[in-house]
């Protein structure tokens, strides 16, 4: 099983990316809001608290990748530890620190949201977890590729976190929703987002592969939609949004 894997693998990745694109295409053209968080809305099924759905739909990712690298041939691959242990950070703070800090216990999202978003965290565990527990053999770990990456990925967490920080503080003292207007909400809508494709980006340049680049496509096929409707959303509730802010890219987008 594991040889036909390998021998297949890239074209089980070429095939997700061009699922990722078409996603892409159908989420921009469709103008489809994804139902949940302040899009939420019935007539998508059956209804799931918030913070249960959060955990169950992205636990996969924080389970599966590290599972891979760490009883994979390329387990004790300096380069691999580092790139399994950002990625566990990453989802660590995702799946066990956010649910628990985020106001919303009255608020619900579809059970078919969460469903579809925990099969993809599966896939995307597994494609970045395959390839780097059990195919690649590059193990060079000092190198700029490296720092920069890293750098890039830190960088990318700080505004992440920062910006859930400054949202969950919006909840705490007021109800409903209040325009953000510190760190990075100055320049875009969604720093939030724009902060994880920075880390998925200094993923793929730490370790530039076709598996790392599935998923920093994947990351932007995903947000960059779901930015644009957030946008589109402040701009019809807030007379006074700033003109000058962008979507998710500050200055560009």
């Amino acid at each position: 099983m594991e040889k036909i894997l390998i021998s297949n693998f890239d074209n089980l990745l070429l095939a997700w990316i061009i699922l990722g694109i078409s996603t892409f295409v159908f989420l921009i053209f469709s103008k489809i809001n994804t139902p949940y968080g302040r899009h939420s809305k019935r007539g998508w099924g059956m209804m799931v608290n918030n913070a249960f759905a959060w955990f169950w739909m992205e636990f996969p990712a924080l389970v599966i990748m590290p599972s891979l690298v760490m009883f994979g041939p390329n387990r004790l691959n300096p380069l691999s530890i580092l790139l399994a242990t950002i990625w566990f950070c990453h989802y660590f703070n995702r799946v066990i620190i956010y649910p628990m800090r985020i106001k919303t216990k009255n608020k619900k999202m579809p059970i078919s949201i969460a469903l579809s978003a925990f099969f993809f965290n599966i896939f995307n565990g597994f494609f970045t977890g395959f390839y780097i527990g059990f195919i690649t053999h590059d193990s060079m770990l000092f190198n700029y590729n490296t720092v920069i990456g890293l750098l890039l990925f830190l960088f990318g967490m700080i505004i992440n976190i920062n910006s859930d920080n400054i949202l969950i503080s919006l909840r705490k003292t007021t109800k409903g929703y209040k325009l953000p207007k510190r760190g990075f909400f100055k320049f875009v809508s969604c720093p939030n987002y724009f902060g994880e494709i920075i880390e998925w980006a200094g993923f793929f340049v730490i370790f530039p592969n076709l598996a790392t680049f599935s998923f920093l496509l994947w990351t932007c096929c995903n947000l960059i939609p779901r930015a644009i409707n957030h946008h589109n959303w402040y701009l019809k509730n807030f007379n006074n949004y700033p003109k000058e802010r962008k979507i998710i890219f500050p200055f560009i987008l």
